[in-house]
């Protein structure tokens, strides 16, 4: 399992500029970083730091990021998901990460769950034009994003096959699902093929794996079970430098 790089925490020692924490990975020998935003960043110094490096990237977020359980964003969020696409192509990207937004009050959570596979449909033709994925990342709500609609694994990857288009996949984030309570060998049983990328880091605290509850050997042998062979995406606070945060995840991987 390739390793990919959060760069929006790790190789940010110092406040060091965007395409040298690119440059920092290379360095400390990865092939793959994933972001964020692109936002006001300065595409083409990051363009030139993967061209010089020979860095890939993951993916990073699709903007604006709509609410999709609301369809009244979903105009908004196709015009959003062209630019991105097209500004993924620009920097060789794969992926594409889209959230739900928060829970409507008053709205069924099938009126909401259709909403956001609604909006997925309209997308992943043009998610597909331009040779990306568009990855829905469920988010826990009991810590760090209290009162997000899609905070179920087993409810995301219903939606995923709802949809059912290649260009639609699951973002499988092992801290949010584990703050969650679920337990990745069961909620990704046989789906494997829905899941497009995973993010990592541990439980409690976010940061990197190793330093807390989780049994990484086992739950990344149930991610090989399940049939996942993507990326592994480091999204986590290190406690230490970075390149000594990965010490530990390498020797797994």
């Amino acid at each position: 399992m390739r390793l990919s790089a959060c760069i929006e925490w790790l190789f940010a020692e110092g406040g060091r500029p965007f395409p040298d924490r690119i440059r920092a990975a290379a360095d400390a020998g990865l092939e793959r970083i994933e972001f964020w935003n692109l936002g006001d960043r300065n595409v083409d110094a990051i363009k030139s730091a993967l061209r010089e490096t020979g860095v890939r990237v993951t993916g990073f977020v699709s903007e604006p990021a709509a609410r999709l359980v609301d369809p009244a964003t979903h105009d908004e969020f196709v015009a959003g998901v062209r630019r991105s696409a097209e500004m993924a192509s620009r920097l060789g990207a794969h992926g594409l990460i889209v959230v739900s937004g928060n829970t409507r009050p008053g709205v069924s959570r099938t009126e909401q769950r259709h909403a956001i596979a609604g909006a997925l449909r309209r997308a992943a033709p043009i998610a597909a034009e331009h040779g990306v994925c568009l990855l829905l990342e469920p988010l826990n709500s009991l810590i760090d994003h209290e009162g997000y609609f899609l905070d179920s694994t087993p409810e995301a990857l219903g939606i995923v096959r709802d949809v059912g288009h290649p260009s639609v996949r699951l973002l499988y984030d092992l801290y949010h699902s584990t703050v969650m309570g679920e337990d990745p060998a069961m909620v990704l049983t046989g789906a494997g093929d829905l899941v497009g990328h995973v993010h990592l880091a541990d439980v409690p605290g976010r940061h990197e794996p190793g330093t807390g509850g989780i049994d990484w050997p086992r739950q990344l042998a149930a991610l090989r079970a399940a049939g996942y062979t993507g990326a592994l995406g480091l999204e986590y606070m290190p406690l230490r430098d970075t390149t000594s945060s990965l010490a530990f995840i390498r020797r797994l991987v």
